[in-house]
C-alpha cells in the first residue's frame, strides 16, 4: 500500500466519522449551541477546558475569528497542550485528585457561567473532576468526549465514573478507543489520529448554532473578526470593550 494511498484512507476515515456526528450528534450540537446562546444572553462566560492534545480543541474556540469573543480558555498548568517538559508530566497532571476543584476555584468561572469541558476518553479524575465541580459551583457543562471509552474502558476517578455523567450536554466524536484511524501491516501499531478534527468540527458547530440562536432572538453575537481584513482591529477593539467584563484573556 502505497503512502499516498494511506492518507486517502486517513481522509476517508475522518470525513466518515464527520458523517457520523452531522447526523448522530444533530441534537445534542443543537442543545450545546442553545446553552452556549443562552448564557451569552443571560450576561453570562463561557469557558473552555481540555488537558495535552484535548486542549487544542478547546483552545480553537478561544479569541477566534469568526468567534464568540466571549469564550475563555480554562488553564490548569502543566496540562495546556505539550509544552511542558517532560511531556509526560501532563499525562501523569491528569490523574491527580484535586487539583480541578483548586482550578476552578480559584478563576473568576462562576454560578450562571458555562463551561465546555473537552476529553477525548472523558476516564481520567482531571476532566471528571472538571465538570463535577463546575456543576457544584452552578455552571452549566457540556462534554465533549467520545461515548465509546465509558463502554470500553474503565474509569480512573475514584467515583468510578466518567466526564459524559457530569454534564447538561454531552457531544459524541464518535471516535473509537485508541484513537488511531489506519492500520497496515508493516506498521506495528495503529495510527494517523482523527480526533481532533472531529472534535473541533463539533464544538465549531455548537458555536455556530449559538451565533444563530442569538441572531434568532433579535440578540447581536459577540463575535470577533480577523485581524488581518481592514476593520479587524478597529472591529476586535470595540467588541472587547463592550464586553470587557466577561473576557478573561486580555490584561
Amino acid at each position: 500500500m502505497s503512502a499516498s494511498e494511506l492518507a486517502d484512507r486517513f481522509f476517508d476515515g475522518a470525513i466518515g466519522l464527520l458523517e457520523q456526528v452531522r447526523k448522530g450528534e444533530a441534537e445534542s450540537v443543537a442543545a450545546a449551541g442553545t446553552l452556549l446562546a443562552d448564557t451569552v444572553a443571560e450576561g453570562g462566560r463561557l469557558f473552555t477546558f481540555g488537558a495535552g492534545h484535548s486542549s487544542l480543541v478547546a483552545q480553537d474556540v478561544v479569541y477566534r475569528a469568526g468567534g464568540l469573543a466571549v469564550v475563555n480558555l480554562l488553564t490548569v498548568p502543566g496540562v495546556v497542550g505539550v509544552d511542558v517538559r517532560p511531556a509526560t508530566l501532563g499525562s501523569a497532571l491528569e490523574c491527580v485528585d484535586g487539583l480541578a476543584t483548586a482550578t476552578l476555584d480559584a478563576s473568576p468561572a462562576r454560578a450562571g457561567d458555562a463551561l465546555v469541558v473537552v476529553s477525548l476518553s472523558g476516564r481520567n479524575p482531571l476532566p471528571v473532576e472538571m465538570a463535577q465541580h463546575a456543576r457544584e459551583l452552578g455552571l452549566r457543562v457540556i462534554g465533549l468526549t467520545s461515548a465509546a471509552y465509558a463502554r470500553e474502558t474503565a474509569s480512573r476517578h475514584s467515583s468510578g465514573t466518567f466526564l459524559k455523567d457530569h454534564c447538561d450536554v454531552v457531544l459524541d466524536c464518535r471516535v473509537p478507543v485508541g484513537d488511531a484511524t489506519l492500520t497496515h501491516p508493516g506498521i506495528p501499531a495503529p495510527f494517523a489520529p482523527a480526533s481532533t478534527v472531529v472534535a473541533s468540527a463539533l464544538l465549531q458547530a455548537a458555536v455556530a448554532t449559538a451565533a444563530g440562536v442569538l441572531a434568532e432572538r433579535g440578540l447581536t453575537p459577540p463575535l470577533l473578526r480577523s485581524g488581518n481584513v481592514d476593520g479587524g482591529h478597529a472591529w476586535n477593539e470595540r467588541v472587547m470593550t463592550e464586553y470587557a467584563d466577561r473576557i478573561f484573556y486580555r490584561d
